[in-house]
């Protein structure tokens, strides 16, 4: 039946201790429609989701599926057709891809049920990704973070006796380039017009804006706007989000001839490129997914620090992308996760300075709004963007003059990162040099000179003006043609 209620959330109210994560929000999905949901890390966003997940029991309102309430759970809202993809990965790592299909779907069993998860995980992939090149019988940890969501969005769009109602997509991009973000975004608008619902949430608002029907804005827990997709331009969203719309910085232009570069790496083969850093640059790395980039920043870095024994003086920080995997410390608190890179300066005799370590994380805390009550809380107790803040933080707050960033700016609303744009800038032009690795083409045009990547190389450098989308889109693919 169109039009009919597929999850209604009202009057929903959560707290945790004093802080209040939804202050009486209604979310109400229909089959049939892209539903957009934004606002600010800390709005409140990944909270509703899990009220309608069945992982949160809200303390009021009530949550109906279908149009008939009930007790709230895990079982009644996967019972009911819906399916999670979250922000930071939930597949097991240490089992295979048909297996954790296998826990995904109940449902998928009896003999040969292994070969039967292959097969569907990749029919999945192709109908969403075409030309996937991943192989179907692999374990999870042995596929890239890309690979991974690529998956996990597979298994959770695939049906094994009943087609998923609605899928929930918690920045179903975030380790995806353009290529697989557009494939993506081409199969939600499908799915959709079929007669399914997805919950679209994506701190990339020209995704919500080109697939959304209707968007969602929620602010400090409650929703402050609920109108058709149409409504809205990215001005208009972002203000109603509360944050101020800024016009790009100027690029700047560098006389390098007169200079020497801070790092020089040759090129490794004659269709190679010399890649340089210079003081006080912000050097972006781009191309599609899984060509290099990532492994060329932690060349970098193992080139100038040891693997062993931290230095007092780091020549390079590095500022992960992947949280999950090889950033955060998941046990300890938000204080010691933020000063970790900092001991040595922290410390006296081999003692920390806890006063001193206080200092720089409250220093931090309020330099780049991390959103918590106090700094001692678990790293866990934020939510996604928060985390990614902490790790941003950690790195700038080494004496540090060269920082490598893995897209760092993974899940992050638009409002931080304007701010943090600008800290960047602004520790750019005190000397420090930044070396970016971002699939969000908004970034790479922030930077001042751009490598872009292929097949493990770099196949173009742009600088000025040649900066754009086309010319890095052109570079990325075999016969692009490099500026």
């Amino acid at each position: 039946m169109l039009n009919q209620e597929v999850v209604a959330a009202r009057g929903v109210k959560v707290a945790f201790g004093a802080v209040k994560a939804l202050d009486g929000a209604d979310l109400v999905i229909r089959n049939g429609e892209c539903v957009g949901l934004v606002g600010h890390n800390g709005a409140g966003k990944s909270t509703i989701v899990n009220v309608i997940n069945g992982a949160l029991s809200p303390q009021e309102g009530t949550v109906a599926y279908g149009g008939e309430t009930g007790s709230p759970g895990i079982s009644r809202a996967r019972a009911n057709g819906v399916r999670c993809v979250f922000q930071e990965l939930s597949l097991c790592p240490n089992l295979t891809i048909a297996e954790n299909a296998r826990i995904m779907h109940g449902d998928l069993g009896g003999g040969r049920w292994r070969r039967r998860g292959i097969d569907l995980v990749s029919k999945q992939l192709s109908d969403i990704f075409p030309d996937h090149r991943i192989d179907c019988a692999s374990v999870i940890e042995d596929l890239s973070i890309a690979e991974r969501q690529m998956v996990e969005i597979a298994i959770n769009f695939a049906a094994v006796s009943a087609a998923p109602k609605l899928v929930i997509l918690d920045e179903p991009t975030s380790s995806l380039d353009a290529a697989l973000a557009g494939q993506l975004m081409a199969y939600v608008r499908r799915f959709v017009g079929s007669g399914g619902s997805v919950l679209l949430i994506s701190h990339i608002l020209g995704e919500i804006l080109s697939t959304s029907d209707r968007i969602v804005v929620m602010k400090d827990g409650k929703v402050v706007a609920d109108r058709a997709a149409r409504e809205f331009n990215t001005r208009r969203l972002v203000e109603t989000m509360g944050s101020v719309v800024r016009e790009r910085a100027e690029r700047r232009v560098f006389g390098r001839e007169r200079r020497a570069p801070i790092l020089s790496v040759p090129a490794a083969s004659a269709s190679d490129m010399r890649f340089e850093a210079f003081e006080g640059e912000i050097i972006g790395l781009a191309g599609l997914g899984g060509h290099g980039q990532t492994e060329a920043l932690l060349d970098l870095y193992l080139s100038a620090n040891s693997n062993w024994l931290p230095a007092r003086e780091p020549k390079m920080a590095f500022v992960a992308g992947d949280r999950g995997l090889n950033g955060t410390f998941p046990l300890w608190s938000i204080l010691k996760n933020l000063s970790v890179s900092s001991l040595k300066t922290l410390s006296s005799r081999n003692l920390i300075d806890a006063e001193q370590e206080g200092r720089v994380s409250e220093g931090w805390k309020k330099r780049i709004e991390i959103r918590t009550p106090t700094m001692h809380n678990p790293i866990l107790s934020l939510s996604g963007g928060n985390q990614q803040k902490v790790l941003f933080a950690r790195a700038l707050a080494t004496s540090a003059k060269v920082v490598l960033m893995d897209d760092p700016m993974r899940g992050v609303d638009i409002g931080t990162k304007q701010e943090v744009y600008d800290i960047l800038r602004a520790e750019a032009e005190s000397g420090r040099t930044f070396i970016w690795y971002s699939t969000e083409m908004d970034e790479i045009c922030l930077c001042d000179r751009v490598y872009v990547f292929r097949d493990g190389a770099i196949a173009a450098h742009l600088t000025g003006d040649d900066v754009s989308e086309e010319n890095v889109l052109a570079a990325s693919f075999a016969g692009g043609e490099a500026a």
